[in-house]
């Protein structure tokens, strides 16, 4: 039992680490139609540029100031860049805005490793959140109970199972549920109504006298910020590395699409669905043969297929596709999203 709760917290920490990225690319996708390539580059930055400043002002002040200079440098790339394409291209080409967004992915890729190298840097989270946030115990009876931090070993040795949850993943879910939290009260706000105005009805929001240029600036700044702060807290929790934007950019846009486009409920919900099956799936470790036998489906099928010993670990990547595979197909608006 301890196992499996650890599991689903795990899975949990990571469903949310996803909604912080992808929270900010539902905003930008759903308000302007574009997905933004460069998303996952803002999420790569953000550590990066968290780590150069831990450095010098310490990691708290860094976790603000990290995510305010990515943002302004995403509202200044959608100001002077994606504005002046969209006023060429017409309403509604999305393309030259796309390409553009994937030429920027490559220059912060090119320009993080010009200035801080290929290797990992070494980003270590500050001294409250190094160790466990609490630790599980297990005794000889079955009886599981926990207490607050690591556990003494004398403790860990007496026990029947001692499992640690780090305080950095407790750290990343306590500041998504915030940014969700915070989402929700915007969404309250005359800002909010605006933004969810100029979603579905942006010619209705000029017509009112609202500058739309300017929602879409403030929007993708925004968008850029949230991802930033995401990488402050998954930089310092995992590692800190040129390709850690490769590593989440595909399950990203298989997160706001799963979701339903423009819905951030949709984007929460498609993320702890994915962050808690995939976590499953790698702590299971069971082999697909394992799997059929547990149904009574073993008999349906050829003795001595290689797939049969194919482990849910390994197949832990393939499941996000799946399941939006599954989910388009039967319900062509995904999980939030409207037709």
């Amino acid at each position: 039992m301890d196992f499996w709760v650890i599991t689903l917290l795990g899975g949990a920490s990571y469903g949310l680490l996803l909604f912080m990225l992808s929270a900010g690319l539902t905003l930008t996708f759903g308000l302007m139609g574009v997905l933004n390539f460069a998303h996952a580059s803002f999420y790569m930055l953000g550590a990066y540029v968290a780590c150069q400043l831990t450095q010098r002002v310490g990691f708290w002040p860094a976790l603000l100031l990290a995510p305010l200079a990515v943002g302004v440098l995403g509202a200044l790339f959608e100001h002077f860049v994606l504005r002046r394409i969209r006023a060429r291209s017409g309403v509604g080409a999305h393309l030259p805005e796309l390409l553009a967004t994937f030429g920027l992915a490559y220059v912060l890729l090119e320009a993080v490793q010009l200035a801080w190298g290929r290797g990992p840097l070494d980003f270590q989270p500050p001294p409250a959140l190094q160790g466990a946030a609490f630790t599980l115990l297990r005794d000889a009876a079955g009886s599981v109970h926990f207490i607050w931090g690591d556990a003494p070993a004398g403790v860990c040795a007496a026990a029947a199972a001692c499992t640690p949850l780090p305080a950095t993943r407790a750290f990343i879910a306590l500041l998504a549920l915030l940014m969700l939290v915070l989402l929700a009260l915007l969404s309250r706000t005359r800002t909010g109504a605006v933004i969810r105005a100029a979603l579905s009805e942006p010619q209705m929001v000029q017509a009112l006298g609202h500058r739309l240029p300017l929602v879409q600036t403030l929007v993708f700044g925004a968008g850029a910020a949230l991802a930033a702060l995401a990488g402050v807290a998954g930089g310092s929790a995992f590692v800190t590395e040129p390709q850690m934007a490769e590593s989440v950019a595909t399950l990203l846009f298989v997160v706001v699409v799963l979701g339903g486009a423009g819905s951030v409920a949709g984007a929460f919900a498609a993320s702890m669905l994915i962050g808690v099956l995939q976590t499953a799936a790698v702590a299971a470790h069971v082999s697909v043969l394992d799997a059929l036998r547990a149904l009574h489906l073993d008999s349906f099928v050829a003795a001595g297929a290689p797939w049969l010993h194919w482990s849910s670990a390994q197949l832990a990547p393939l499941l996000p596709f799946a399941l939006l595979a599954l989910a388009l197909t039967l319900r062509p608006q995904a999980l939030m999203g409207r037709r």
